[in-house]
């Protein structure tokens, strides 16, 4: 069986003030030629569909766009909901969704769901795990008066359940929204509190293949079998090296055979690069997500305003030299019984660390009435 396996779409997210649901659209476009072309025989969506609990217009009506193109191709597509997402609002029609082979799962229930999908080889068991928080599975199974538990011990738990309604020597996939120990972060993540929300690894050990969600760079995780396919584009400054894509799976008869991921150019690549501005003034005109970091000697004073007219997406764009707002005492020797222009001198040395140019100097002397 063939997988396409996605995650961390984020529908409606913005960047610094800037609106991304253009860019998802085109790179969802993109995602259904590669449906098209890869021919997958299930669609994996591993949670994260939108940015916020509560999704703008705009977000919701492409998921329906997308949802709807994918169930006209009558391919089965499986979905849990992820921390950004709410349970109530995904689940709703989800029984009506079945019928067009649209499975999605966004609360916990005593039964953990599966849906099963045969191929040449057999039946495929897929536990559909949401994200979800310790105190849920507690409170659900245990009572409101049971010990605290750890994510890890909740989703071991929960996976163990699952695991009972899988038969015994048959293939299996987890589709899961979670922080396996190992993992590489990304800073556009919502964060846990120290090593409280991670998994561990071990957890998923007797599935074939585990499709995560929720970090954001494309990556295995202790083995190839237990992988993140990423976020749908780059999400922040830090993740401009990002490979951002979609993982492609296969199972033969013995379970677990590849994955790899296919990357998608998108409509404005995310980057972060330094320069000085002359280098950057010699540059075609660049309409990619820009985070610039000068490095000319002196402060470029409007630096944003000179660049984004070779970076109209210019995101951000800081000097290297920025002088520092705040000098401590021991940096504050000025001469005694000197000029007003002397202890400018000695100041503006000290915050930029250069001496004044002969125009400086006379401009000074013009305006203090030297």
């Amino acid at each position: 069986m063939k997988l396409l396996h996605t995650a961390d779409w984020h529908l409606g997210k913005t960047l610094n003030g800037v609106n991304l649901i253009d860019d998802q659209d085109f790179i969802l476009k993109k995602f259904l030629k590669l449906v098209d072309d890869e021919k997958p025989e299930t669609i994996i969506i591993s949670g994260d569909i939108y940015d916020r609990a509560d999704p703008s217009t705009n977000a919701i009506e492409l998921f329906d766009e997308i949802l709807f193109k994918l169930t006209e191709k009558k391919i089965p597509v499986l979905c849990i909901a992820g921390n950004h997402d709410s349970a109530e609002r995904l689940n709703f029609g989800s029984r009506l969704f079945a019928n067009k082979k649209f499975f999605i799962t966004a609360k916990t229930d005593f039964e953990p769901k599966i849906i099963t999908i045969d191929d040449n080889f057999g039946e495929i068991y897929f536990s559909l795990i949401p994200f979800f928080e310790p105190g849920e599975i507690r409170n659900k199974f245990f009572g409101e008066n049971a010990e605290r538990m750890s994510f890890d011990a909740a989703n071991k738990f929960y996976i163990t359940e699952a695991r009972k309604k899988i038969p015994k020597g048959k293939r299996s996939v987890a589709i899961a929204h979670v922080y396996v120990d190992g993992g590489i972060e990304s800073d556009s993540e919502r964060k846990f509190i120290g090593t409280a929300g991670k998994v561990s690894p071990e957890t998923f050990f007797e599935y074939d293949y585990a499709a995560l969600g929720h970090l954001h760079k494309p990556q295995n995780v202790f083995s190839d079998k237990i992988r993140y396919s990423g976020s749908l584009l780059k999400y922040s400054a830090k993740e401009f090296d990002h490979k951002k894509g979609f993982t492609l799976v296969e199972l033969d008869k013995n379970g677990f055979l590849s994955a790899k991921n296919i990357e998608l150019k998108p409509k404005h690549d995310l980057i972060s690069i330094s320069g000085t501005l002359a280098e950057f003034q010699a540059r075609k005109k660049d309409d990619s997500y820009a985070y610039i970091t000068l490095t000319d000697n002196e402060f470029v004073y409007d630096a944003a305003q000179k660049l984004r007219e070779i970076f109209p997406n210019l995101m951000d764009a800081k000097n290297k030299s920025r002088p520092n707002s705040i000098i401590s005492a021991p940096e504050r020797k000025f001469r005694e019984n000197s000029t007003i222009l002397e202890q400018f001198s000695d100041f503006f040395e000290s915050m930029t660390h250069r001496t004044l140019t002969e125009n400086e100097i006379a401009a000074l002397n013009e305006i203090c009435g030297g």
